[in-house]
């Protein structure tokens, strides 16, 4: 609908600006106009029509405009690039990597002289972990910052990751970093402002003087970290005042109900889009809006406001794309996409969380059923937005799917989730997982799991036991659990590490500033000597990069892998097999992945059910081609066996 107030101040800020409209600036001038609507209406619909609520609206306006004008003609040309292709992120041709930059290169100049390793692994994207500035010893891994412009000294300078930005430009690599809307770090500016008193400051978090309000809140809100951090709020002496602290007592979370508060953070996040960031992953979205009497995550509030800035960085920086870290059940995640006039339009990406612990529970059990259950849900992601698909990430790995999914596979949901715990932190004396239980509940007696994908599958026991074939087993599972990742749909994010068998590094334990996080221990310090290895034929390390290589280049050849709504589930005719269905035009990928450790039979019938039956099949993987049997005919998989089948 034609708004012609709003246009019309619209119009009085790019004039005053010098903005050509009808020149260089009208694909600028033709994005603002085409959302200056949904604009007005998500902003208003947070912070209403009064006289605060108009005055920070025209102060949006300036922001959009003044981030515009400040972006710089590379990457202007680059956005033009990517809108040309559409939603370029939903090719195969990209494949990512996870890192710490310090326990990785050392700091963002010894990075920039990594880069011929990526391409020797074929990696073109990658996600930098948080290299702002946190303190020593309360940073929570980098995501309590004080500093959202400042590079920590301990990774280096600005300067040094523009020129890491611009070497992996000219090799033709994407770029993501973080962004943590929910809190700062309470070194931040604001927080010390607020410490010495000054009101502006104080309201842009959760503060007050006595209880009334905080234990209104802690009746329904959930504790994140019980055993390290209990509680919400955190009494500070210098204010005589109680903060909301969310996650950690040093992370004080930021007040989204001051529009100044959104406004400051929205600056930050243009910001990044004009360093030249490709996705920007915004931390934690589902805390950023508090309301009493609720759980405090993914009301709906917060949809709100992704959807503003959403369609804020679509008109000044279209080239970059936004990740949700939303990591929440099926039914909640989906939501970050975008619904009803904003479906995808909110969160280009998401972790399939679901799907990576979905991964590690057919793995501990031997059987898909568990997972399949939970597809319909999953499959709902709009066309248009994508996954970051993976097996590990820095964090560690939760059940957060139903119990209804689990009874649906003939188990008790109680009784399964111990299993699965007990299996991964080893407490089982027939598992040959090596993980340990994080954040445990005494309460709920829920619990997550650390360890390093290697561990988690074996290899570090295999290896403790000098078990030549426990290694190979080993090495099968970790090639699986890649494998059902990369070609499943979405951005494969592989964590650094994991491309050449790491296990856990207990070296943590040392550090007083981590010896209390446990997840700690799948965050590696790299050893460049180990990691030399890669060129010694027969080392595990040698195995495991070649091989994840080779997933990454048949991955990049299959454009029937990219994340063009185009997946389908196979029929279970076998519980122990996962298979589903890749197909973009005349394109046809049937893959298969067996979890169990004994031969799996797959009947041919399998095959037939979706269109005409191919009369071969080529396996990208084994490069080998299969002739078509008859129904009563069975396909056998090895032990953790995957296959990727080419119809011809």
């Amino acid at each position: 609908m034609y708004n012609h107030q709003l246009h019309q101040q619209i119009n009085t800020v790019l004039q005053n600006e010098q903005i050509d409209i009808g020149g260089k600036d009208n694909h600028f001038f033709t994005r603002f106009i085409a959302n200056a609507t949904a604009i007005d209406a998500l902003f208003h619909e947070i912070y209403g029509r009064n006289e605060t609520g108009t005055h920070s609206f025209d102060q949006l306006i300036h922001l959009i405009t003044r981030a515009y004008l400040q972006r710089p003609d590379q990457l202007l040309v680059r956005d033009a690039d990517k809108g040309a292709k559409g939603n370029w992120f939903l090719s195969s041709d990209l494949a990512a990597m996870s890192l710490y930059v310090d326990r990785f290169g050392g700091n963002l100049k010894g990075l920039a002289g990594k880069l011929d390793y990526f391409q020797q692994l074929g990696v073109n994207f990658l996600h930098l972990m948080p290299v702002f500035e946190s303190p020593e010893g309360e940073s929570d891994g980098g995501y309590a910052v004080s500093d959202f412009r400042k590079v920590d000294q301990r990774f280096g300078t600005l300067s040094d990751l523009r020129e890491l930005q611009r070497r992996m430009q000219k090799e033709g690599m994407y770029l993501m970093l973080d962004i943590v809307l929910n809190h700062t770090s309470h070194h931040h500016e604001w927080a010390a402002k607020a410490k010495a008193g000054d009101k502006k400051y104080q309201d842009y978090f959760y503060m007050y003087d006595n209880r009334q309000l905080p234990d209104q809140f802690d009746r329904s809100m959930p504790e994140i970290f019980p055993e390290s951090a209990p509680g919400n709020f955190t009494w500070n002496e210098e204010m005589q005042k109680w903060v909301m602290t969310v996650f950690h007592r040093y992370q004080w979370d930021l007040n989204y109900t001051n529009p100044q508060v959104f406004l400051e953070m929205l600056d930050h996040v243009f910001f990044y889009a004009n360093l030249g960031v490709d996705i920007l992953r915004i931390d934690a979205p589902a805390f950023i809006w508090k309301q009493p009497g609720t759980t405090c995550q993914n009301l709906p509030q917060a949809h709100t406001l992704l959807r503003l800035i959403k369609q804020c960085v679509e008109i000044s920086a279209p080239g970059m794309a936004l990740l949700g870290e939303a990591i929440v059940a099926p039914n909640e995640i989906m939501k970050y996409f975008g619904t009803g006039l904003y479906k995808a339009r909110e969160c280009d990406f998401a972790y399939n969380a679901t799907h990576m612990a979905l991964q590690w529970d057919a793995l501990a059990t031997g059987d898909t059923r568990v997972m399949l259950a939970a597809q319909h849900e999953i499959l709902q992601k709009p066309y248009g937005s994508s996954w970051i698909t993976y097996t590990r990430c820095h964090d560690d790995i939760g059940q957060g799917y139903d119990d209804y999914m689990i009874q649906h596979a003939g188990f008790n949901p109680f009784e399964h989730r111990r299993f699965l715990k007990d299996y991964f932190s080893g407490a089982r004396q027939d598992s040959p997982a090596r993980g340990a239980l994080f954040s445990v509940n005494p309460k709920t007696n829920d619990a997550r799991i650390s360890g390093s994908l290697a561990s988690l599958c074996g290899l570090e026991k295999a290896l403790a036991e000098q078990n030549e074939f426990s290694i190979q087993q080993s090495i099968a599972k970790i090639l699986l659990m890649q494998a059902h990742s990369f070609f499943l749909g979405g951005l494969p994010m592989i964590f650094y590490g994991d491309e050449l068998g790491y296990t856990n590094d207990y070296s943590y334990l040392q550090d007083p500033g981590k010896s209390y996080d446990n997840r700690w221990m799948h965050r590696p310090v790299i050893d460049w000597t180990k990691n030399e290895r890669i060129n010694e034929e027969g080392t595990i390390e040698y195995q495991v990069f070649q091989a994840t290589k080779k997933l990454i280049q048949i991955r990049k050849k299959l454009f029937a892998i990219g994340d063009y709504k185009n997946l389908t589930w196979m029929t279970p005719h076998n519980i122990h097999i996962a298979g589903y269905l890749r197909t973009f035009e005349d394109q046809k990928i049937y893959c298969l992945f067996n979890f169990s450790d004994q031969d799996a039979y797959l009947t041919w019938f399998a095959f037939k059910e979706h269109g005409a039956a191919p009369s071969t099949l080529y396996d990208h993987w084994n490069e080998q081609e299969t002739e078509m049997g008859y129904d009563h005919q069975y396909l056998v998989l090895k032990p953790y066996q995957f296959m990727l089948l080419e119809a011809k």
